[in-house]
This record gives structure tokens, C-alpha cells and sequence, in this order.
């Protein structure tokens, strides 16, 4: 199951931060966890980084 991610990201587009209720975590190549979503305005996808996965 993927993990949910709700909060404040920056949009681009807009020049604010939006509130984020429907994202997702994602793990980039190098194992930074970043929460992904849309923006709620414009539509674009916005993007928070999260910081380090832990390691099992």
C-alpha cells in the first residue's frame, strides 16, 4: 500500500503554498522520500521533499 501524503507544498505556477489532500510518497534514485500532488488552483503537480528513507 503507498503512502499518503496530506500537507503544504509550493506550487511553481501559482507562487504559493496550497494544501495538499490527495498526494502521494514517492523514493527518488538517491532514497529521498518526496510527497506528490496537485495543485488544488491550477492543477500542476506539486512537489515536497520529505527528506531520507529509513533504512530497514
Amino acid at each position: 500500500m503507498a503512502e499518503k501524503f496530506e500537507g503544504e507544498a509550493y506550487c511553481v505556477k501559482c507562487k504559493a503554498k496550497r494544501q495538499v489532500t490527495d498526494g502521494h510518497v514517492e523514493e527518488n534514485a538517491k532514497g529521498t522520500r518526496m510527497g506528490k500532488g496537485k495543485c488544488p488552483e491550477c492543477g500542476t503537480t506539486v512537489v515536497r521533499i520529505l527528506g531520507k528513507a529509513k533504512e530497514a
